[in-house]
C-alpha cells in the first residue's frame, strides 16, 4: 500500500495544484518512484489511498501497468495514516505487505531495501518491520530522531527531550492483525506502533544507501541534488 492522501500542506505552495505524490522528484513523480520500487520487489498489486487532489492521483496511477492498482477513496473523510490503512485492509488480504509513504524516497545501497525488509520479517516475532534511517546521514529530515533499537532490532520511542539515533523513513511491512487493536476512525499509525511496541513486536531494519525525506519545497532541490550527486 502506498499512502497517498495526505493535504501536503508542508509542501506549500507546491500542491496548491499538485498533490503531493505527483510533485516531480529529478523527472519523475514520488509516486512513481515508490510504485518502481514495488515493482522491483516483485509486488503483485498495489493499494493508493486518495483524498486531497484525488482525481488526479487515481488517473495518475490508473496509467501504470505494473503493479496494478487498487484505489481506497477517502474523498469522503480524510482518515490518517492508521485509519486509512484500517479503511484497505479487505483489499490487502490477510497476509503482511508492504507499505510506503509517498513523501519518502531513497538511493538504494547494495541491497533494494524492500528486498532486505523481507528478508528480515519474522511473522512469528513481528508485528511491524520499520525501515529505519540514521537521521544524520538522511537529506531533508529536520527532526530528532523517532526510536532507538536494540541489538535484536527491537525499537522504543525517543524520550522525551532527547535525540534518537534513527527515523522511521516511511517504508513498512505490516501484519493485518496490528489492526486487531484500531479505534474507528481517523487516526495515525504511530497509535499501532505504540500497541507493538508494549507488546514487544514492532523491529526495525537499517536502511542501506541514503534516505531522501521529501516533506518540504526545499527538500525537493537537497532530494535531486542527491540523486545527481549520485550517478555523477
Amino acid at each position: 500500500m502506498i499512502l497517498a492522501a495526505g493535504m501536503g500542506k508542508r509542501m506549500r505552495p507546491v500542491t496548491a495544484t499538485t498533490p503531493k505524490p505527483l510533485i516531480h522528484v529529478g523527472g519523475k513523480a514520488l509516486i512513481d518512484r515508490a510504485m518502481d520500487k514495488l515493482e522491483a520487489a516483485g509486488v503483485e498489486s498495489c493499494v493508493v489511498n486518495v483524498h486531497y487532489l484525488a482525481d488526479l492521483v487515481e488517473v495518475h496511477v490508473s496509467r501504470r501497468a505494473r503493479p496494478p492498482v487498487k484505489i481506497s477513496d477517502e474523498r469522503d473523510q480524510l482518515l490518517e495514516t492508521g485509519g486509512g490503512i484500517a479503511r484497505a485492509l479487505p483489499m490487502l488480504g490477510e497476509a503482511p505487505f508492504f507499505l510506503l509513504n509517498s513523501d519518502s524516497t531513497w538511493i538504494e545501497g547494495v541491497t533494494p531495501n524492500l528486498e532486505l525488509m523481507a528478508r528480515s520479517w519474522d511473522p512469528e516475532r513481528m508485528d511491524a518491520l520499520l525501515l529505519i534511517s540514521e537521521y544524520v546521514d538522511s537529506v531533508g529530515y529536520e527532526g530528532r530522531g523517532d526510536f532507538r533499537m536494540d541489538v535484536d532490532g527491537r525499537l522504543e520511542r525517543r524520550a522525551e527531550r532527547t535525540v534518537a539515533p534513527f527515523a522511521y523513513a516511511g517504508a513498512a511491512i505490516l501484519h493485518p492483525r496490528l489492526f486487531e487493536a484500531a479505534p474507528e476512525g481517523a487516526f495515525s499509525l504511530n497509535v499501532l506502533f505504540d500497541v507493538a511496541i508494549e507488546r514487544g513486536s514492532l523491529y526495525g531494519v537499517r536502511m542501506e544507501g541514503l534516505w531522501l525525506h521529501v516533506g518540504t519545497p526545499p527538500a525537493i532541490e537537497a532530494a535531486e541534488k542527491a540523486i545527481r550527486d549520485s550517478v555523477d
